[in-house]
């Protein structure tokens, strides 16, 4: 069974949505007022959180906490706002706490909870902001995820593995633009 298996749904990309900025401050907002303190950042990542890119209408939120050793409290105050837990993935991603909002088949929200200098918390957030300073690469990715999406259907393990090559190469391009910019 693959890491994303268990998300298996419809693989729908839609144009981008206007209102995806709004939703996502309307739940950023809930999620700091429930951990209060206890997120140090919370930022809005995936594709719903580039101005103008195809995407699957879910809103990706990254929560940054202080603390890793806290995240396993943090928990059931994420699930009292209306989220899922998938423990599962954390064989996969030790170093982030996973959450889902929705019904099976249509995911609203997804929460990755991490600390702020980790990997799991750095690269969605380099990915982004390399994309939106770049649209002519977001127009690629938003060509591929299409195609990949009409192709595979429902199986998110393929999806996820087929985006995999172009997600490595902007993160070289992004952490080479960085260096060059230091």
């Amino acid at each position: 069974m693959g890491t994303y298996t268990k998300l298996n749904r419809p693989i729908l990309v839609v144009d981008y949505d206007p209102n995806w900025p709004s939703l996502y401050e309307k739940e950023r907002e809930r999620i700091l007022a429930a951990l209060g303190k206890g997120a140090v950042q919370i930022e809005h990542i995936g594709s719903t959180s580039v101005p103008g890119l195809a995407a699957k209408p879910t809103i990706d939120i990254a929560v940054g906490v202080d603390d890793f050793e806290k995240a396993m409290a943090y928990i059931p105050i994420i699930e009292n706002l209306g989220y899922t837990y998938e423990p599962e993935f954390e064989a996969e991603l030790p170093e982030r706490r996973f959450f889902w909002k929705g019904v099976p088949k249509v995911h609203t929200y997804h929460v990755s909870m991490a600390e702020p200098t980790s990997s799991v918390w750095v690269k969605p957030i380099l990915f982004r902001d390399y994309l939106r300073g770049h649209p002519d690469e977001a127009r690629r990715y938003e060509q591929l995820k299409r195609e990949l999406a009409a192709h595979y259907g429902s199986d998110m393990d393929t999806y996820v593995r087929g985006k995999t090559a172009f997600v490595e190469s902007i993160l070289l391009k992004a952490e080479s633009a960085m260096r060059v910019e230091s």
